[in-house]
């Protein structure tokens, strides 16, 4: 059979707004500003709350400008988007400023956007009423696999879907600044699955949420090891397995580490892996599916990239092309609002032992 042709990486069709990066971390020094270099965006300026490590990814990504704060950087006329890699804690200040300066066009922020969903909601208004674009690096949704699994689905291949479950069994290298929140796996980690999922079925009806304590995580946490359930207005069941536990860690210890995905549909069933887990080494995430419309035969697309760090490409490059067209970015900021209204939602279920409708939280806040 004919081998179908999908389109696993976006085109990048702007790069025409000068960026200033707000954070020198692993996030933006290893991952981002490789995938910008590729790109060929033009970063013109970094800043970081310590200006020598701000200065050895500057040179190290030949950024010509280095400033000793975010304020300061803030004031450079010449960038078009501030570009924010901070912890969720530190997000909102840092955009109650940057919205004070005209020449700012755009802003991107790390996920989560915030810690609750409260403060989201204030920066998303903050940036609508000054008339930035805000936007969300909600990266999976361009990761491979995920790409080409929503073209399949659009393509309505896979029938109406029954039932999408995402298993991660993988540890994460939690940062040492999470030690002071009350949330950890659903607002770091688990983000990222239930927006792809919305990304892939649409909106949430409800989620019931349940979690235990990681035995490895030796600060103080509610949410480690987090199943959540979802019921999605399309009708589609959603499991999402966040298992940061995973496996003892010993050097003799023969761990199995992986995250994989499965949708099933009426007339279909598609599945993959993804590849983060093997970061830094790294591999492509994969997909592979038999469907009605493939002779009931399994078709395996291939790619050379990976989430780390080629799905950031993406990422910017949407931001950019919003700002060029004038329109709302796909990750814009009152999309991600449904997000933290899920993530606020599962905290909910896991407190009240409940199903909570994402709708009750954000009808709170109207």
């Amino acid at each position: 059979m004919e081998q179908k042709q999908f389109s696993p990486d976006p085109e990048i069709r702007c790069k025409d707004y000068k960026i200033g990066c707000i954070g020198s971390g692993f996030i933006m020094a290893d991952v981002q500003l490789m995938a910008y270099d590729e790109a060929g965006f033009d970063v013109i300026a970094i800043a970081s709350r310590t200006k020598a490590n701000a200065q050895g990814v500057a040179d190290r990504w030949n950024i010509p400008n280095v400033y000793s704060s975010p304020e300061e950087l803030f004031e450079d006329t010449s960038v078009d988007i501030i570009d924010i890699a901070y912890p969720p804690h530190l997000q909102l200040a840092l955009v109650r400023e940057a919205v004070t300066h005209a020449h700012i066009k755009g802003i991107l922020v790390q996920k989560p956007i915030t810690v609750y969903f409260h403060e989201a909601r204030e920066m998303v208004k903050l940036c609508e009423d000054k008339g930035k674009v805000l936007s969300v690096n909600q990266n999976m949704r361009f990761d491979q696999s995920m790409r080409v699994l929503k073209q399949i689905l659009n393509a309505g291949e896979l029938g109406d879907v029954v039932i999408g479950t995402i298993e991660m069994r993988a540890i994460p290298h939690w940062q040492a600044y999470l030690a002071d929140y009350d949330r950890l796996t659903l607002l770091n980690m688990s983000v990222h699955h239930l927006d792809v999922m919305r990304y892939l079925f649409g909106e949430v009806e409800d989620i019931y949420v349940s979690a235990r304590h990681d035995p490895r995580t030796e600060f103080s946490h509610t949410d480690g090891i987090c199943v959540s359930n979802m019921h999605f207005k399309s009708g589609v069941m959603g499991v999402c397995i966040d298992d940061v536990w995973a496996s003892p860690v010993a050097d003799e210890f023969e761990s199995d580490i992986y995250i994989k995905w499965r949708v099933e549909g009426r007339e279909g069933l598609a599945q993959g892996t993804i590849g983060w887990p093997d970061y830094p080494d790294g591999s492509p995430s994969t997909l592979s599916y038999c469907a009605s419309t493939t002779g009931g035969k399994w078709i395996t697309p291939k790619w050379d990239t990976m989430w780390f760090p080629h799905a950031f490409k993406g990422v910017m490059e949407q931001l950019q092309y919003a700002l060029k067209q004038n329109e709302t970015p796909v990750l814009s900021g009152r999309d991600n609002l449904k997000t933290m209204a899920l993530v606020e939602a599962g905290y909910r279920s896991l407190k009240e032992k409940r199903a909570i409708c994402p709708g009750e939280v954000e009808n709170e806040y109207n």
